[in-house]
């Protein structure tokens, strides 16, 4: 029995010495001697160093409908670009079921 407890741990040990020891990729510096600051401290000093007038708050008229949605700064998608996308990034197409239940807001 002594045998094959001496043979496993000579095969659990060539496993050890293969497996490679850790070698990070990033390297953070050393933050150590840096004081942290306190959150009280910063919201005060941002509030001193840029007053500003507080924030005006604007109700509008819920009857009104909502405008159109701003577009995002950038250059549109064409067919073209979508054509050339991977199927794994494209969109699936949404079947009738799934457009009803969004439609009607989820279950009923």
């Amino acid at each position: 029995m002594g045998g094959k407890v001496s043979s496993k741990m000579a095969a659990v040990g060539r496993v050890v010495q293969a497996v490679k020891p850790h070698a990070p990729l990033i390297k953070f510096p050393n933050r150590e001697g840096v004081p942290r600051p306190n959150v009280q401290e910063a919201l005060k000093t941002l509030a001193v160093s840029s007053p500003s007038p507080p924030p005006l708050v604007v109700q509008l008229p819920l009857s009104r409908p909502p405008g159109p949605l701003a577009r995002l700064p950038g250059t549109p998608d064409s067919l073209a670009t979508v054509k050339k996308l991977p199927q794994r990034y494209r969109r699936r197409a949404l079947e009738a079921e799934e457009m009803d239940y969004i439609q009607r807001g989820g279950p009923e």
